[in-house]
């Protein structure tokens, strides 16, 4: 079963903290997230959302692999300065264990659909034509796209005046080079037909995560998408691999692991917090999503 869904899902069901983000509603240009994480991650599905997605490792060392749904791992030790292209028509997952020492802290950023075609028009012309396509990066360094980041990241990160029109001018160039430098043409993967955008999908997560403790709304969600129940049900599981209704679920355990992780918070108080009628039924969800109960994941 996939498991994660967009930039704002993704954080739900990562041993990490959010640091920053930027307001996706409002710099359509890019999405970003920066999130401090835990030294270890056993799986970590990265959804298929229509835009392309640069993850970029601000500080720390670790052992990073990777596989296609239940395909062979492939391992590779990175650090600060390495980074991650991904533009996969499917959701792929991933696990790590960080070095010991500085902290791992990584950078999500979704190029907005707009921007990236913008850049492959400009760079490939009528060549896009025959089949443009961004190739997989697995732990690279190139400078360019490390001196962009870290300008991002420093803008985003600002208390207070950020410039939407630098941010704009930030990602035009980072869009312009990843497709220069990153692009080819033919034997083009399947496309990603009926995905979710990002900025949708982070919509969607926003409103699951504000409402852990109410009744699922499937026609609610589908509302603040602008679609109907259907086509949203079946887009969001496009782009995620599980409905709607699972994923929120898994929202409700991964709070629940968290909770259970960091607070002393007893397991009944859990089980009412998420919503639960009873922490017998609490229990069964939990052991059916992770394999243990509740309380033997505290323990």
């Amino acid at each position: 079963m996939y498991l994660l869904s967009s930039p704002e899902g993704l954080r739900h069901h990562i041993n990490g903290t959010l640091l920053t983000r930027n307001a996706a509603s409002a710099w359509g240009s890019i999405s970003v997230q920066i999130l401090s994480h835990e030294a270890s991650e056993s799986s970590l599905m990265v959804p298929a959302v229509a835009e392309p997605l640069l993850v970029w490792i601000v500080s720390g060392a670790v052992r990073i692999e990777e596989r296609e749904f239940e395909g062979d791992w492939t391992a590779s030790d990175v650090s600060a300065g390495s980074f991650y292209l991904t533009h996969s028509p499917t959701p792929y997952e991933m696990r790590w264990r960080a070095m010991p020492g500085e902290r791992f802290v990584v950078m999500h950023l979704y190029l907005g659909l707009s921007i990236y075609q913008r850049a492959v028009a400009e760079v490939w012309g009528r060549q896009a034509e025959d089949g443009f396509h961004l190739r997989d990066v697995s732990g690279a360094r190139d400078e360019t796209v490390s001196r962009l980041m870290e300008m991002i990241r420093t803008e985003i990160e600002r208390a207070a005046d950020k410039s939407e029109m630098y941010l704009d001018g930030l990602a035009q160039s980072l869009a312009i080079h990843i497709v220069r430098h990153y692009g080819d043409i033919g034997n083009t993967p399947a496309l990603k037909r009926g995905a979710l955008p990002a900025f949708k999908l982070q919509r969607v997560t926003q409103v699951m995560e504000a409402n852990l403790d109410r009744p699922f709304s499937l026609e609610g969600l589908a509302e603040e998408a602008g679609l109907s129940p259907y086509h949203f049900s079946r887009m969001f599981k496009q782009s995620t691999g599980s409905s709607p209704s699972e994923y929120f679920i898994q929202l409700k355990i991964a709070k629940a692991r968290r909770l259970l992780r960091e607070t002393e918070m007893n397991i009944v108080s859990i089980a009412l917090d998420l919503g639960y009628a009873s922490p017998s039924h609490f229990a069964r969800v939990f052991k059916r999503q992770i394999g243990v109960t509740p309380r033997e994941y505290r323990s």
